[in-house]
């Protein structure tokens, strides 16, 4: 049953009121939906309009009205910190229909280059992916036959302030050269407008993979060459990865140590939507123009 035939007033609970989080919250709030976030110290949060804000401790006793539930905290060694927390009050809260959890396209693991869609099975290769896997796997039971569950599989994530804009202009920015080596990336407001289309639609319950990432995987150095074409700025030199892999920290060779390339197109055509920002061509321009 949709939210706009649904008698129960639609409650957005955001578990993780962080980058993407907060502009979710934009779009639910437009909606009409109440929106309710957490952090862990409301004192220093500052809750887009139209969103409260409360403590993440508080988080099980305002479930007994949420009716939606997105979930951008990642997992640690304990496992997901929402389920660990309040798992019992998610499970019997009485108005919950719809759970949304932001997961990783790092669960596929290396796949040489080659194309992943959202049918493909996850074989993660890193810790932090195994992790993610096992907490989609736990939300999967939470949610059970009852309620909606829409996995979101996020690629690199970019935006006003964290982009190779920013890097360019503060002298950060990196050219690394590896030739066929593709990320997939997807802009902050693409997140939102993905997550609000689910919103709309008020899915049946099942479980749905949904891909967060944007129409072209393209290799690092290109997307610093465009910031620096678009500043009309000097690109920074080019360096060979195997050189540049001497200079890295492990979380950083780590995420260089697998090549995928994401399909979206289900996933458009699950949620009716085209991208505000199709690749990161449009994404960059956008962020430069003071627009995203």
């Amino acid at each position: 049953m949709s939210r706009m035939t649904d008698p129960t007033p639609p409650h957005l609970l955001i578990a993780g009121l962080g980058y993407s989080g907060s502009a979710v919250a934009r779009e639910a709030a437009a909606l009409g939906f109440r929106v309710t976030g957490t952090a862990r110290d409301p004192s220093r949060a500052a809750p887009p309009a139209g969103a409260e804000v409360i403590a993440f401790a508080e988080a099980g006793h305002a479930l007994g009205g949420v009716t939606h539930l997105l979930v951008t905290a990642a997992p640690g060694e304990a496992g997901d910190p929402m389920l660990a927390a309040h798992g019992p009050a998610l499970a019997a809260a009485p108005a919950l229909r719809w759970i949304g959890y932001l997961s990783t396209t790092g669960v596929y693991g290396d796949r040489g280059g080659a194309w992943v869609d959202e049918a493909t099975p996850p074989a993660p290769g890193q810790e932090r992916s195994r992790r993610r896997l096992e907490a989609e796997e736990a939300w999967r039971a939470l949610a059970g036959p009852g309620r909606a569950l829409d996995i979101f599989r996020v690629g690199g994530i970019y935006g006003p302030g964290r982009s190779a804009i920013e890097e360019m202009r503060e002298g950060t920015a990196h050219r690394r050269l590896k030739p066929g080596h593709a990320f997939s990336r997807i802009h902050r407001d693409d997140i939102a407008l993905a997550v609000a289309a689910a919103l709309r639609q008020g899915p049946p319950p099942g479980l749905r993979i949904l891909h967060l990432v944007d129409d072209e995987p393209a290799e690092s150095a290109l997307v610093v060459e465009e910031a620096a074409r678009l500043l009309g700025l000097p690109p920074p030199p080019a360096v060979p990865y195997e050189q540049a892999a001497a200079t890295m920290s492990p979380m950083g060779r780590s995420f260089w140590a697998e090549n995928r390339r994401v399909s979206n197109a289900r996933t458009k055509a699950a949620l009716g939507i085209a991208w505000r920002y199709p690749t990161y061509r449009e994404g960059l321009a956008a962020i430069l123009a003071g627009g995203a």
